[in-house]
């Protein structure tokens, strides 16, 4: 319930479009109950009528001419009941559209500035049945149930009114099995809602697992496990039918019982009306309006079922979407500061972060400092702390405890967007949109000059990929770049951080599916664009680290050397021994080679 009055904010926005909405639904309600009034007016004339043609005191057709006024108000009352229902339609349905263009984009924004910890929980396929599935439940709540409700509302409290006016007696029978009707209706909304609920779940796990699969189809042929997948999925959907099912079944049962139970208002007006007809406590005309007003009293009995499937359906989308609205970011973006341009010297204090499931420090007590203009390389194991501690440079992470600091400015109090605008990183698994590489490499700028993404270009080694393309720069790539390859992949996404040209550039192992000749290029490019830019990159290449004026070598989130190629070559340790071993292993390679030309 707490979730559905959170929607209520959109009938505060749009009060007026909503009131008038609600202005109009009553109209609709009050002209329709007088359409039996009328009626009943006529059936009574007609009796009258028919009385005095038989006693020859008036002619036909003044018998007929009483039955004119009666017509005319009731044809009167169904175009106004029209006009006023389409108004009303019209409005509510407007503010359902609105409301939900609305909470797309507050859900859209709000994933924006969610973390890695967020979307470990979530799913995408997950996050896009909220988008799309809950939402639209939002929608209907909004355009739907609440117009519904309150049509159903004031149709039977008209009824009840005109029915008052003509027969109290008659009125209160009719009313003696509603609270039977009221409580069948709550027991089953409470099932309904948890029905709906795990419905809503189980669209959330069918998408994610199409998702996965579409994503990971090259892999899923390559190993011929498509027999096995479209069985998993076979699994899945028929859970998801099953729980559709349940719910289908106790909605049917709910539709179904309804018009039952409200049949026996019908039953008391035979029975009872009848009574009273006999005694002449009312008349025939009276008679026939109450079954009209019986009519609109049961309407909404009738349409209980089916509007509290709406209700409960709407709140579980509604309790599932606000579930994300309200997960608050692990990364509070700070107010808009007036910082300088970083120069981009980097000093780093006491910095350690502990992942929130991992007894183990991933960075522990890390200090070292990096002057403008220095490219630094970062080594280690597998595990030792360097994509942890490049995440923190652009807060994706927060520390634990320790600060970094931008020209003596702690990162934590620039605002997030200016912060990466000014430390661009390039990430190991890089990601490609369904465009042209021309757009891929320009993607913070569309109107980039195409000089300088062919300059770009060409220092990320991208020259031969770009010839070998019938349209060049212009040509679509795949989804995910799939078109090209996973070292041209990792050089388009290194061209796209070039390009920022931003005063600090950070390369998480961006070299790792690159051979060692194109490596060779894409360092020399890339001194060539940033000699006066700050780089801090992570390899596991010595030949990749040896181009770095200074290099860190991390083991179990602890620095335990630091210094440049040659130092550390001098001082035999971990670097000394890494370099040793690929060095041999290069020379066994160029053995192999040549033994087997």
């Amino acid at each position: 319930m707490g979730s559905l009055l959170r929607l209520s904010i959109y009938l505060k926005r749009y009060a007026w479009s909503f009131w008038l909405a609600v202005a109009g639904m009553l109209i609709s309600r009050i002209f329709e109950g007088f359409i039996p009034l009328f009626v009943k007016n006529g059936i009574d004339n007609i009796a009258a009528g028919q009385t005095a043609l038989t006693s020859g005191s008036i002619d036909y057709q003044s018998a007929l001419n009483t039955l004119a006024a009666p017509a005319i108000s009731i044809v009167i009352c169904v175009l106004i009941q029209m006009g006023t229902t389409i108004a009303y339609r019209i409005a509510m349905r407007r503010i359902g559209v609105i409301a939900s263009y609305d909470l797309r984009n507050r859900l859209y924004q709000h994933l924006q500035l969610q973390g890695p910890i967020f979307f470990s929980r979530h799913s995408i396929g997950d996050l896009m049945a909220r988008a799309i599935n809950d939402i639209n439940l939002c929608r209907e709540i909004l355009a739907g149930a609440i117009r519904m409700t309150l049509i159903l509302a004031m149709t039977a409290l008209v009824g009840l009114t005109f029915m008052f006016t003509l027969s109290v007696n008659l009125t209160l029978a009719i009313l003696l099995p509603m609270p039977l009707i009221g409580a069948v209706a709550w027991y089953f909304s409470k099932k309904i809602y948890a029905a709906s609920y795990l419905v809503q779940e189980g669209f959330s796990t069918l998408s994610t697992f199409v998702q996965e699969n579409l994503n990971g189809i090259r892999t899923v042929q390559s190993m011929a496990q498509e027999e096995r997948e479209i069985e998993r999925f076979d699994q899945v959907n028929q859970e998801f039918a099953d729980r559709n099912l349940d719910l289908f079944n106790m909605t049917s049962f709910l539709s179904a019982i309804m018009p039952i139970l409200a049949a026996s208002g019908t039953l008391i007006i035979i029975g009872y009306g009848s009574v009273l007809l006999e005694r002449g406590e009312i008349t025939v005309g009276t008679f026939a309006a109450f079954f009209s007003y019986l009519a609109l009293v049961l309407w909404p009995v009738r349409e209980a079922g089916s509007l509290v499937t709406q209700w409960q359906r709407g709140a579980s989308g509604t309790a599932r979407l606000f579930e994300i609205l309200d997960y608050e970011p692990e990364i509070q973006d700070q107010p808009s500061l007036d910082f300088p341009e970083p120069s981009g010297r980097i000093q780093v204090q006491n910095l350690t972060y502990r992942y929130e499931d991992k007894e183990k420090y991933a960075l522990e007590d890390v200090s070292f400092e990096v002057s403008p203009g220095e490219t630094i390389a970062l080594l280690g194991r597998v595990g030792s702390g360097k994509s942890t501690l490049l995440r923190l440079f652009v807060r994706l992470l927060e520390p634990t405890s320790g600060q970094i600091y931008l020209d003596g400015h702690p990162i934590n109090g620039f605002p997030l967007a200016r912060l990466r605008e000014r430390v661009c990183m390039v990430l190991q698994d890089p990601f490609l949109f369904a465009d042209s590489l021309s757009d891929n490499i320009a993607y913070d700028d569309p109107n980039r000059d195409h000089q300088e993404i062919l300059e770009i270009a060409h220092a990320a080694a991208l020259e031969e990929t770009i010839e070998g393309f019938p349209e060049g720069l212009n040509t679509v790539l795949g989804e995910r770049g799939v078109t090209l390859s996973g070292g041209q992949k990792q050089r388009a996404a290194l061209a796209r951080g070039l390009i920022r040209r931003s005063p600090i550039l950070i390369l998480d192992d961006c070299f790792s599916a690159v051979d060692t000749e194109t490596e060779e290029k894409i360092l020399s490019g890339l001194k060539k664009v940033r000699s006066q830019a700050t780089t801090l990159l992570v390899s596991h290449r010595v030949s990749t680290a040896r181009h770095a004026d200074r290099i860190i070598v991390l083991e179990e989130g602890r620095i335990i050397e630091m210094g440049s190629h040659t130092d550390l070559l001098a001082a035999g340790g971990f670097y000394a021994n890494l370099e040793a071993s690929q060095r041999n292993r290069l020379d066994l390679v160029s053995r192999l080679d040549e033994a087997a030309s």
